[in-house]
């Protein structure tokens, strides 16, 4: 059955792929949904089995890699993590599966689309059921692969293929370093397995942990998009909707997540790697809000909004919570991808327009759509009592409850940030729902609710999005839970539930909330209540200097391509030029077989014909001869060749003394034929004058 998990995916999307002209699109389109059907009832299974019954499943088929000093075997491993984070793949791959049926019905390319969609799903199912870190690191570089073909699915637009290669590229980047970390744990713990390795972390050095932990973290932080390798994934947005909301909710980005989770063991012995994982979560949530803020495309608020959101669960990670940061990203995979397929239904139904400026007055048209983004949009605000509140909250709690510096940079950053996050949640909802028409008039003329497969993808998410927190809560971050057992290790040290429960001061734990509801109110004032408000804002120098930095993002892609790009493209040219074209070259094949073919040619210049010369020839080389023979006479006296007849150095200096003079003579021969062509020439030249001045003289 567990096998079964991550088949299943595999097989429909190699069915749909290969076999797609054979079974056609609704063939297509019926296995690879059935498969995820099947596979959601079995994780089900799974999650009530290893999850709430506490008996792990560990499957080893056989034997990958075996030599002397390495031992890696195909082997998954479901725990009380792998299936809770399953959960949420599984669940979101199969609405989004369900909801393409009828999103991309007129695309000709159906079958290669199902066949991305379920081989993306199968790679994080391998990723997260990996048992060591081959396995997983297999998983890691099959989605990071399916990603840039997904992205690129139009690949006749331009800027598809340059969303799919900045992508790819910026993931080789933290691929790179996860790939030295995985190295090193190799080089320190002589093994990959995870219990292994976890399990010998205590007995190692503290400097060598945080090397390896910082180098994971670049792995974890290009995959999920947090500073500063996190400007591919606005330009994702090029993939179709159901893709965006496949990659930003439940799999690709929670995937660097997933990772600083699993190395949970070895990130509580580093409290270096702590600090810099709160720093840049927090970072990168404040950053993400902002830039925001001033977006116009639909779809690039939420992709920011997924920014922000991954910051916050790496936020939690470096504040040692890993079960609120897993319970947080599963929240967020549910009410995250109900933002973007909501997104993609209002596009549909829009005539495919994305800019937000450009809608308005749509809750009339779409009253079910704009229903289940409200309830998305309050759940990622953290609305009391619905998903979002039950970690979203906590996490800053826990981060007051630090009493650090680190602790108070993560509250104070993220409580702004709720209020950010809320004010451009609800410029969306106003801009898009509210708001008086933008649009043209064939636009609303056409505008209609979706059909039933996408109104149930969205109805069950928007269920998950307000009920699941609350069921699920006590369960994986309650007080006394011990839900995941040895999947998750937290140091006594670091445990401050109890204190971010009942020892905060209630406007502590209020203030989120109250900045939650200040920015949503802001914004319905500012875009719906009283437009003119902002229009008078950007009247003024200094606000539209504010506006035109927050709506570059912070100018992050100009100063990758004036100072990364640009400088990498030169060193690239020089390489190529001096090196490859240069030295390589000279000292490859090339200038090998040249200088060869020259030594040849000068050799064969030897054969003269002329019999002086062949006597010169004999002569030189009898001299030569004798000078080899009689090297030890010429360069040593008596004494010294009695007193080291005996030293065995002594016969390998006359034998090195011996090839360096036949290397020289050698060199003689070689240039001989020069030398003896530049006489020649001298001797015609001669010549040539003397019968000139013979003839003068007889003229005279």
């Amino acid at each position: 059955m567990y096998l079964s998990i991550i088949i299943l995916p595999l097989l429909g999307s190699l069915v749909s792929g290969f076999l797609g002209r054979k079974v056609g699109i609704t063939g297509s389109q019926i296995i690879t949904c059935s498969s995820l059907v099947v596979t959601s009832v079995l994780i089900s299974i799974a999650f009530y089995e290893v999850g709430i019954c506490g008996s792990p499943v560990i499957i080893d088929l056989f034997s990958w890699l075996d030599i002397e000093l390495l031992n890696i075997s195909w082997c998954f491993y479901f725990d009380q993590l792998t299936v809770s984070l399953g959960i949420a793949v599984i669940y979101c791959s199969t609405l989004i599966h369900i909801y393409s049926v009828d999103y991309l019905s007129t695309d000709p390319h159906n079958q290669r689309f199902f066949s991305y969609l379920s081989a993306f799903t199968a790679g994080m199912l391998v990723l997260i059921c990996g048992g060591n870190f081959f396995v997983m690191f297999v998983g890691w570089e099959a989605i990071g692969v399916v990603s840039y073909l997904l992205i690129n699915f139009y690949f006749t637009r331009l800027q598809s293929n340059k969303a799919a290669i900045l992508a790819l590229t910026m993931n080789r980047c933290g691929d790179m370093l996860m790939s030295i970390g995985f190295f090193a744990i190799f080089s320190i713990f002589g093994s990959l397995n995870y219990s292994e390795v976890f399990s010998l972390v205590p007995y190692i050095n503290e400097n060598a942990i945080t090397i390896i932990s910082l180098l994971l973290l670049g792995g974890a932080l290009a995959k999920s998009a947090n500073i500063p390798l996190h400007s591919w994934l606005p330009g994702s947005m090029e993939a179709p909707t159901p893709v965006s909301a496949l990659l930003h909710a439940a799999t690709l980005v929670t995937a660097g997540i997933y990772l600083l989770i699993r190395v949970s063991p070895m990130l509580e012995f580093s409290s270096t790697s702590l600090l810099i994982i709160t720093v840049i979560g927090s970072s990168t949530a404040f950053f993400a809000a902002s830039c925001g803020l001033l977006q116009n495309d639909l779809k690039r608020i939420i992709a920011f909004s997924t920014i922000s959101q991954l910051g916050y669960m790496m936020m939690a990670i470096g504040l040692s919570q890993y079960n609120v940061a897993l319970m947080h990203t599963v929240n967020h995979a549910f009410f995250k991808a109900l933002l973007f397929l909501g997104a993609g239904a209002v596009i549909h139904s829009f005539a495919d327009q994305q800019d937000v400026r450009k809608m308005g007055g749509l809750i009339k048209f779409l009253p079910f759509t704009y229903s289940v983004m409200l309830a998305g949009s309050l759940s990622l605000l953290a609305t009391p009592y619905l998903t979002g509140f039950y970690s979203k909250d906590l996490i800053l709690e826990l981060a007051f409850a630090q009493y650090s510096f680190s602790g108070m940079y993560a509250y104070v950053l993220g409580s702004v940030t709720a209020g950010i996050t809320a004010f451009y949640s609800f410029r969306l909802i106003s801009l898009v729902f509210l708001t008086t028409p933008n649009g043209p008039k064939v636009s609303y003329l056409n505008s209609h609710e979706s059909k039933l497969a996408v109104i149930i993808p969205l109805l069950i998410l928007a269920i998950f999005s307000i009920y699941f927190g609350y069921i699920f809560s006590d369960l994986f971050i309650g007080i006394g839970s011990d839900f995941f057992k040895n999947s998750i290790f937290i140091h006594p040290n670091n445990i401050s539930l109890v204190e971010a429960e009942f020892s905060l001061n209630p406007f502590i734990k209020l203030l989120p909330a109250i900045l939650s509801f200040t920015g949503a109110f802001s914004a319905i004032y500012m875009y719906h209540l009283q437009p003119i408000f902002m229009i008078n804002i950007t009247n003024y120098n200094l606000s539209r200097k504010i506006y035109a930095f927050l709506n570059g993002k912070y100018y992050f892609d100009v100063i990758y391509n004036q100072f990364f790009i640009s400088a990498g493209l030169k060193l690239g040219y020089t390489i190529s030029k001096e090196i490859d074209r240069g030295a390589i070259e000279l000292l490859g094949p090339y200038g090998l077989s040249n200088y060869l073919y020259k030594t040849g040619i000068n050799l064969a210049k030897l054969d003269t014909g002329v019999i002086t010369t062949y006597s010169l020839y004999i002569v030189l080389s009898l001299l030569s001869l004798l000078v080899l023979i009689f090297a030890p006479i010429l360069l040593f006296n008596n004494t010294q060749i009695s007193e080291n007849i005996f030293n065995f150095n002594y016969f390998n200096s006359l034998e090195e003394i011996r090839l360096f003079i036949i290397y020289i003579i050698s060199a003689l021969f070689v240039a001989f034929p020069s030398c003896e062509a530049r006489a020649n020439s001298w001797t015609a030249k001669t010549k040539q004058k003397a019968n000139t001045l013979t003839k003068n003289i007889k003229s005279i």
